[in-house]
C-alpha cells in the first residue's frame, strides 16, 4: 500500500497519480468484493479488540471532491463494525458559536477517545481547501494553517491517536458520470445540488489546493494516502487493507477480566 502513500517531504503530484489504477488487485471486481468481505470480518475483529483494550485511538480522515465517494467508503469499509465504538463526524458550514472560536475548536471536540475509531467526513482541511478556493480569508491567513494542522495532528498523535488520511482521487470525467447518475436515478436525486456544478468549474483550483495541502501535511505521524477512487470496489479494498495493516501493527490484545473468574459456576 506504500505506492499510495505521500512520503513526508514529497510532492503529492496528483496529476501523475492515476485515479483508475487497480494494480494492487490482479483479479476483477467480483473477486475484489469477495476479498473485501474477508477484510470486513477482520476489521470487525480488530475493532472489537480496540474497544475492549481501551488503549488506542484511531482517526480516519476522508477528503474528496464532490461525489468522490466519502459516504460510500464509510458504508462499505466499515460494514459490520460495532457502532458503539465507531463514530462518524461530518463538518459543514460552521455555526455562529463555532465561528466565535478558532477553526480547530470544533474539530478537537470530535476526535476519538480511547477505544474509538472516529471517521471525519470532511475535516479541518476544509479550512485550507474551500476557504482558500473561495477566498474566504486572505492567503496570509490560510497559508499559515498548514503549520497549525501539522502541530494539531502531532498533539493528537503524541497523546495516543493513530491518524490515517485518505484523499479519494477521481478524475473529472468520473465526477460528471456520478453527477449524471444522481440526476437519472430518482433515489439519488436528493444528493444533487446545483451548487455542485459551480464547484465543478473550480476543479483546477481545488486540485491545486489539495496538492499543496497534502504535500505540506503528510507527516510520519499523520500520513496522507492518495487513493485511486474511480473504481469504488478498488477504493474500498485499498483503504480496508491500509486500515487493517495499521491496526494489526498496534499489537492489541484483549484485556484480562477485572475480577478472577476461573472456577466461576453459573447456577441453572
Amino acid at each position: 500500500m506504500k505506492r499510495y502513500l505521500v512520503k513526508p517531504g514529497d510532492e503529492a503530484n496528483l496529476s501523475n497519480r492515476n485515479p483508475i489504477d487497480t494494480s494492487y488487485h490482479k483479479g476483477d471486481k467480483r473477486e475484489g468484493k469477495t476479498e473485501l468481505a474477508e477484510l470486513n470480518a477482520r476489521l470487525e475483529e480488530l475493532q472489537e479488540m480496540l474497544y475492549a483494550e481501551h488503549k488506542h485511538k484511531i482517526l480516519v480522515v476522508l477528503q474528496a471532491l464532490d461525489s468522490g465517494g466519502k459516504d460510500g467508503t464509510i458504508r462499505h469499509v466499515f460494514d459490520g463494525v460495532n457502532p458503539q465504538g465507531v463514530k462518524v463526524a461530518g463538518f459543514k458550514v460552521p455555526t455562529s458559536l463555532e465561528l466565535d472560536h478558532d477553526y480547530l475548536w470544533r474539530i478537537h471536540k470530535r476526535t476519538p477517545g480511547r477505544g474509538e475509531i472516529v471517521i471525519f467526513n470532511r475535516s479541518h482541511y476544509e479550512d485550507v481547501l474551500v476557504v482558500r478556493v473561495h477566498g474566504l480569508v486572505p492567503k496570509s491567513v490560510w497559508s499559515r494553517r498548514y503549520q497549525h494542522i501539522r502541530n494539531f495532528e502531532r498533539l493528537l498523535a503524541d497523546e495516543g491517536t493513530t491518524i490515517l488520511k485518505f484523499f479519494l482521487h477521481i478524475d473529472k470525467k468520473e465526477q460528471k458520470e456520478r453527477f449524471r447518475s444522481r440526476l437519472d436515478t430518482p433515489q439519488k436525486r436528493w444528493k444533487f445540488r446545483l451548487g455542485d456544478l459551480k464547484e465543478r468549474k473550480l476543479w483546477n483550483d481545488y486540485m491545486d489546493a489539495y496538492e499543496e495541502a497534502i504535500s505540506k501535511t503528510s507527516t510520519p505521524w499523520a500520513p496522507w494516502y492518495v487513493i485511486p477512487a474511480n473504481r469504488k470496489w478498488y477504493r474500498n479494498l485499498v483503504i480496508s487493507k491500509i486500515l487493517i495493516t495499521t491496526m494489526e501493527g498496534l499489537k492489541m490484545s484483549y484485556p484480562e477480566p477485572e475480577e478472577k473468574v476461573d472456577g466461576v459456576v453459573i447456577d441453572d
